[in-house]
């Protein structure tokens, strides 16, 4: 085994970087992979060669390659050696957790490279913080709570965690969702970190599974793999950490490769968004006015809390139901504006008057410092809200408590100056990154003024092994999908446009009596049911998010059904694109539906020896509306039954 961190390959004084590095990739496509059994393809050598460019002139490269092109091989190849060379890991930003586990799982990319090639890649997962336990909502709940699967958790929580009087100066990593597969979504949010924990003033902060992992993965050598979402987040807050002393997310990388990069640009809108809980301001003043404070700032926090409590109460009343969505749609109203501005107002008020109080020595440094923190974050998800053109606006309530979520409507700006302005290689790498062959849409939206590009399509024979089948929804669709169920045995993936649809699917299905096991996303830790259907042969798996990113070859999946086409919600989110251009289905709704499609059509074929049947199903109205722009995205020609 070569050493980890070492380049496969020798470099000399007198050598170049990356002349070596190519006679050492042509090596490894040429000859050492195929010694090793793989197929020597054509699409893999000119990918390649693109990349090569793109690394040695640091560019931006969107390198869109088809389902069998080996893309993957390809830009870890590049990554892991970049990172060796520059002494800096490379980061793998993924759209989800399903795509990061199709790289690290047992069996995986990663480790088929290592045994094929000799190599030790040193790998470590930086999740998002929501994938991992919060110890204090836990221990509040198991005293609460019945929950067989809550108690569980609780009880496998290292013991260390609890005890404060523990000295062991390094702890071993606990907490990450994976290591409980059997807890559902629903309980999991209940257990799991969220935007309203305030970690910084948390008892268990040092002990905590999130920031233990951090610890780990911040020391890879050569690759970090991380979700789009957690990369975002890692981008919109390393200043505001470094002033709070505190390290960045993520650690300065060599490289930075997107793969299935087109869905940056929502996972950017999400990590710039802001979340205002109804309770916490008034928690934060609360703890503020305990302290030895001045009766200016006491009336002044009164009466703050007083228009806070009177502007959440009119945005709940006047926030507008949308169906199949938890968020409500939010009409801005100068009535609304004008109660903002006065909070704006006092709250600016409240700040310069910290300084006075800080001043004093009467309150102790480390609150005034959360204080300030969340009065700061406030202040400024205030005055995006009185710019209400730049963001989109939405209430979302849940059992516990009422949210004012706020989200740029453009991330460009912020991409160009925080991402895209380094002087690394970025890497997009999907199967479909480009609409009419034309890149420039996705380059726009991210604020990237400079790329490369190219195309490589499948190498596989789609006309062989792939039938495509469209149906029209008459209002027996659930009977003919059952029956197309049971033709194949099984063996099916069912795609839905929303969970809402997948939930009257399931609702119907229980009262029928199929012969093989029918799952559904959301019931366990995702990985482990994709891992139930892949290894159960005659498994049906039923999902609304795995459009990407799922990579089940052989028979466990030979036939996708997409039980309506994947338009966008009617959400505040994609409202305000739909308002903000000027043909909202030319330039919103379609290219959503085309590109989704395509990626769900793609789950089906994963190897030259996969072959299938896709069902479509539609309504007559979108038949007539749109075959004609969805017949030249299929890989084969739709046959009607």
């Amino acid at each position: 085994m070569t050493k980890t961190n070492a380049l496969p390959f020798t470099v000399s004084k007198t050598e170049n970087f990356f002349d070596r590095l190519g006679d050492y990739v042509g090596d490894v496509f040429y000859d050492i992979l195929p010694g090793k059994g793989y197929e020597l393809r054509d699409e893999q050598i000119f990918m390649a060669f693109q990349l090569e460019q793109a690394f040695k002139h640091k560019r931006t490269i969107f390198a869109e390659a088809g389902v069998g092109t080996g893309k993957t091989f390809v830009y870890l190849l590049y990554a892991i050696c970049y990172a060796r060379y520059k002494g800096r890991p490379a980061i793998v930003s993924c759209a989800d957790e399903t795509l990061i586990e199709q790289l690290v799982k047992k069996g995986g990319d990663i480790e088929k490279l290592e045994q094929a090639l000799g190599l030790t890649i040193d790998v470590r997962l930086a999740k998002a913080r929501e994938n991992y336990v919060c110890v204090r909502k836990l221990d509040t709940l198991v005293d609460k709570t019945n929950d067989e699967d809550v108690i569980r958790v609780h009880d496998q929580v290292p013991d260390y965690v609890f005890d404060n009087s523990a000295s062991k100066k390094s702890f071993e990593r606990y907490g990450d969702r994976k290591e409980y597969p059997w807890v559902s979504d629903e309980t999991w949010e209940k257990i799991a970190w969220d935007p309203l924990q305030q970690c910084s003033t948390c008892d268990w902060r040092h002990r905590s599974g999130q920031t233990l992992n951090r610890e780990y993965y911040r020391h890879a050598q050569d690759l970090i793999i991380c979700s789009h979402d957690f990369y975002m987040e890692h981008v919109w807050t390393k200043d505001s950490r470094k002033r709070e002393g505190q390290i960045p997310l993520l650690p300065e990388a060599s490289t930075v490769i997107f793969d299935e990069g087109h869905l940056l640009e929502f996972a950017a809108q999400k990590g710039l968004t802001y979340r205002f809980n109804v309770e916490t301001l008034e928690k934060v003043l609360t703890g503020y006015m305990g302290q030895d404070v001045r009766e200016e700032s006491l009336v002044l926090m009164e009466d703050i809390l007083a228009k806070h409590d009177d502007w959440f109460d009119f945005l709940i009343a006047s926030s507008i139901p949308v169906a199949g969505s938890e968020r409500k749609e939010l009409q801005i109203t100068d009535e609304m504006v004008e109660m903002a501005e006065g909070l704006y107002e006092k709250v600016e008020q409240l700040l310069d008057q910290l300084v006075f109080d800080s001043e004093m020595f009467t309150i102790d440094e480390y609150h005034i410092k959360i204080i300030e923190e969340y009065l700061e974050f406030f202040f400024h998800g205030l005055s995006i809200f009185l710019k209400s053109d730049e963001g989109i606006f939405w209430i979302e309530e849940n059992e516990s408590t009422t949210s004012l979520v706020m989200m740029p409507r453009l991330v460009e700006d912020v991409l160009k100056t925080e991402v895209f302005s380094k002087d690394i290689p970025f890497v997009f790498s999907s199967a479909t990154l480009a609409q009419d062959d034309d890149f420039s849409y996705l380059a726009t939206s991210l604020g990237i003024q400079r790329y490369d590009s190219f195309t490589v399509s499948s190498p596989f024979n789609y006309e062989d092994k792939m039938r495509i089948y469209g149906h029209l929804d008459d209002g027996n669709k659930w009977e003919k999908m059952r029956d197309q169920l049971v033709s194949n045995n099984g063996r099916s993936l069912i795609l839905f446009s929303t969970a809402e649809e997948m939930n009257d699917f399931r609702a119907w299905a229980k009262e029928e009596d199929f012969p093989f096991t029918i799952v559904y996303e959301g019931d366990q830790e995702i990985s482990e049911t994709v891992k139930s259907f892949q290894l159960d042969e005659s498994t049906v798996l039923c999902s609304y998010h795995l459009w990407e990113g799922l990579d089940v070859p052989g028979k466990s999946l030979s036939q996708v059904i997409i039980s309506s086409l994947p338009f966008p919600p009617i959400d505040p989110v994609f409202q305000a694109k739909r308002k903000h251009v000027q043909h909202p289905l030319e330039q919103v709704e379609l290219p959503y539906m085309l590109l989704r499609l395509r990626q769900g059509i793609g789950r089906l074929i994963r190897t030259s020896e996969d072959e299938g049947v896709i069902h479509l199903w539609m309504t007559e109205e979108e038949r007539e509306n749109f075959l004609e722009k969805i017949s030249p995205i299929l890989p084969v020609e739709v046959t009607w039954q």
